[in-house]
């Protein structure tokens, strides 16, 4: 297995770690350790793609796995966010809707023998996802009130309807470039 792999298996394996601190609000300045082990693994999603162009590491097993360990990662954090009060669940159900397309998807294409890696409106939307998660992070313990949480407060909110616009939009184009998966060959 190449590093780039490892990586992403790293940030997989950081996610039950995101959802300890998150899971122990007694944990003193909890959002925020939480919020730095997702920063981290988010990063590690530049890093490992970063590394895997870079030295020619790109593999099958990262075309498929990197994509579903950062819905694995976004996901969580939404639905944790959705405990806290700080995403409606309508826009949560759309963005797992979309991933969930997506990965279907995928998999007729690999069916066919079709390995279809990640589009540039896709890596916008998931950038945007995970700013947008860290944003609501910042602010989700209720007890801290300052001008920089209702900063961060309205950015989060911006950066949710921004994802959400993204999912759609990335949805359609994915589907629309990759459209002769679903065409059935006749012969």
């Amino acid at each position: 297995m190449n590093l780039p792999n490892k990586i992403t298996i790293f940030r997989v394996c950081m996610i039950p770690v995101f959802v300890i601190f998150l899971l122990f609000e007694d944990i003193p300045y909890f959002n925020f350790i939480a919020l730095a082990v997702f920063a981290v693994a988010s990063f590690s999603d530049f890093l490992d793609g970063h590394i895997a162009r870079k030295y020619n590491l790109v593999t099958t097993f990262g075309k498929f796995m990197d994509p579903l360990a950062d819905k694995i990662l976004v996901c969580t954090a939404l639905i944790i966010l959705i405990e806290y009060d700080k995403i409606p669940a309508v826009i949560v159900a759309i963005i797992m809707a979309r991933d969930f397309i997506i990965s279907g998807f995928r998999t007729i294409a690999a069916d066919k023998g079709i390995v279809i890696a990640a589009g540039w409106t896709g890596k916008v939307k998931t950038v945007v996802q995970m700013v947008m998660c860290m944003l609501l992070l910042f602010t989700a313990d209720p007890t801290y009130d300052s001008i920089i949480f209702q900063i961060a407060d309205v950015l989060g909110e911006i950066a949710m309807w921004l994802a959400l616009i993204l999912t759609v939009v990335s949805l359609m184009i994915y589907l629309w470039d990759n459209r002769e998966v679903l065409q059935e060959k006749h012969e």
